[in-house]
């Protein structure tokens, strides 16, 4: 997983920033964007990372902490549902995606993403397809975006109890398409999302 990084290294750049995102697909919560940079691509504590969406939660969530101890630097950004509504997705995943960089206490040589270039951005960065299956950076970016994400969907489920999104996340599955039917939209619904809109005006 470490080739791509590792042949950059070799051509002199010595920091990469691997970017990634959680949250595209669901209705309900945040998008959430993160951007780390791993001093070291070969260190045993990271031989487990790899696409968040392979590891369990549980995984997930040790995982978080292994890479925040390890990285060089890292940022998560939060980007609403409001936001993403006022906006569209795509820009706010773009813009998502430069916040994290700039964030980042230690201005990376180079960055990679999952797939999406990154327009206006000063460093230089490539769109890798599949980018959190095939670059360490990105994995680790992967994972933080993932286990941020869940907690915020953990404590939504608190605020509200009747949509279970402790255990889809926002995503539309029978069981939230039965609760926004029974119960309504919450304010952290998208309501650009066709389902939400639909429901909206019925």
């Amino acid at each position: 997983m470490t080739d791509l990084e590792e042949v950059l290294r070799e051509s002199g750049v010595k920091t990469i920033a691997g970017v990634d995102e959680a949250g595209r697909g669901p209705c309900a919560g945040p998008l959430v964007v993160a951007a780390v940079i791993l001093p070291e691509l070969r260190s045993p504590e990271l031989n487990a990372v790899k696409d968040s969406k392979a590891l369990s939660e549980k995984r997930r969530e040790e995982l978080f902490d292994v890479i925040t101890e390890q990285a060089l630097s890292y940022s998560i950004i939060e980007i609403t549902s409001e936001a993403i509504d006022a906006q569209g997705l795509h820009v706010c995943n773009l813009e998502g995606m430069r916040r994290a960089i700039n964030a980042l206490s230690t201005t990376p040589d180079y960055v990679l993403t999952d797939g999406y270039a990154i327009p206006g951005l000063l460093v230089p960065n490539l769109a890798v397809w599949k980018g959190d299956q095939v670059a360490l950076s990105v994995s680790a970016a992967s994972i933080l975006a993932k286990v941020y994400r869940d907690r915020i969907m953990r404590q939504a489920d608190l605020l509200y109890p009747s949509y279970g999104f402790a255990k889809h996340k926002g995503y539309i599955t029978k069981v939230h398409t039965e609760a926004l039917h029974k119960h309504g939209v919450t304010p952290i619904h998208r309501r650009s999302f066709a389902n939400i809109k639909e429901l909206l005006s019925s």
